[in-house]
């Protein structure tokens, strides 16, 4: 797994400008990685809960969630952030939950045979 993040100031707004500060992730997975992701149907697994810095008050939360379907085949991922230090503590909580997502992978690319313990 490659994993792309990329950060950028980032004005919008037609009248009212408003800059903000987007993380941009890309993830690029092996063959492998896919394969088991498809084989084990993981492809709807959420990874993150969030809301992005010009959300209105009145979305719903699970709109903005983060799935696996949303990074893989090198898909882009934006998220927009209200501060840089908003921005570096997002792209620290993706790497740690992209890190954790390649732990499960691992995980699920094959099944226990059993273990015989004495208790």
């Amino acid at each position: 797994m490659r994993v792309s993040i990329k950060h950028e100031t980032v004005t919008r707004g037609a009248i009212f400008k408003k800059t903000f500060y987007e993380v941009r992730v890309a993830v690029l997975m092996s063959h492998e990685e896919l394969q088991i992701i498809r084989q084990r149907n993981l492809l709807a697994t959420k990874l993150l809960d969030r809301r992005p810095a010009n959300a209105k008050v009145d979305d719903r939360d699970d709109k903005f969630d983060l799935f696996v379907k949303d990074i893989i085949n090198g898909k882009e991922d934006r998220f927009l952030c209200p501060t840089p230090s908003d921005a570096k503590r997002y792209e620290d909580r993706m790497l740690h939950t992209l890190s954790q997502l390649k732990l499960w992978i691992n995980d699920n690319a094959e099944t226990s045979e059993g273990i015989v313990v004495e208790l």
